[in-house]
């Protein structure tokens, strides 16, 4: 968990405590108010040490049986605050995969130059219908959200379009392993290695792609995705991490470039994808 995201969690302990004990009906221990929420005593006091995350359930909750519910839009606009920095696939998919796709294209739309380093699955941008339908139902049962696989890859080709307009530009970097993940059947495997030899030389895509042989400066950690310079959104099985500080994103920036600088391109980088399409016995 980033450091900046834990002390804003640590403040918004801080004040729900302070809350507490101010009341206007004199102040309330920790005892009494978990026995007046419903809730266990350890909930209150892994919220007031942010040792646990609210909901915005639980704030207004709180606000509530503490006298003081005007407070919850305060306490509210600080837990989107921090979320905004982390946001867990939980909280995300609780209505599916389609609104988050739909969060994603209004990002991208924004955007003029993405830098994506992919280590695990062919990248959304140039997924084919029937893959990307594949992923979906797979993290749809990994975190047992609702099943909208079809909806989703509506929104998710919807996106693609961006490749085709004038003045995009898609810097992406994958590793062998993501184009070697058996995900899918091998017809839809073969098809998506076949869409990815038919990418290498658009004018608006930069496909690189680091085989096994190559010798690596970094681990290949997470995907990440670097908008304009100005936005990182990497993924981790539990939550995306938004990232916007001039520092951080250097950092990915620094880690976007040593992948690149180990990644082959053009009529190389359609070699190792044939090598591995040849190896799926459609």
């Amino acid at each position: 968990m980033s450091t900046d995201y834990q002390k804003a969690r640590e403040a918004l302990g801080l004040r729900l405590r302070e809350l507490r004990e101010s009341s206007p009906h004199g102040r309330i221990t920790g005892t009494a108010l978990a026995e007046r929420l419903g809730w266990g005593q350890s909930k209150v006091s892994k919220l007031e040490n942010g040792r646990q995350t609210a909901t915005p359930d639980d704030l207004r909750q709180w606000a509530e049986a503490t006298g003081q519910p005007g407070t919850y839009e305060e306490l509210h606009g600080r837990l989107r605050g921090f979320e905004r920095h982390i946001r867990s696939w939980g909280r995300q998919l609780a209505g599916g995969h389609r609104p988050v796709q739909e969060t994603w294209n209004a990002v991208v739309s924004d955007a003029g130059t993405m830098h994506v380093w992919e280590n695990n699955a062919v990248n959304g941008m140039l997924q084919t219908a029937e893959y990307a339908r594949c992923i979906f139902e797979q993290y749809a049962a990994l975190q047992n959200s609702p099943r909208d696989a079809d909806e989703a890859v509506r929104v998710r080709m919807k996106r693609q379009e961006w490749l085709y307009q004038s003045g995009k530009r898609l810097r992406l970097i994958m590793w062998e392993g993501a184009l070697q993940a058996r995900l899918c059947p091998p017809p839809i495997h073969a098809a998506q290695l076949d869409r990815l030899l038919g990418v290498v030389g658009m004018d608006t895509v930069e496909l690189g792609i680091v085989p096994y042989e190559a010798a690596l400066r970094l681990p290949p950690g997470n995907p990440f995705w670097i908008f304009d310079d100005q936005l990182v959104i990497a993924d981790d099985w539990h939550a995306e991490l938004w990232l916007d500080d001039a520092g951080t994103i250097g950092v990915y920036r620094r880690v976007w470039e040593a992948f690149h600088s180990a990644a082959v391109f053009g009529a190389e980088a359609q070699r190792v994808i044939t090598r591995v399409r040849r190896s799926v016995q459609v």
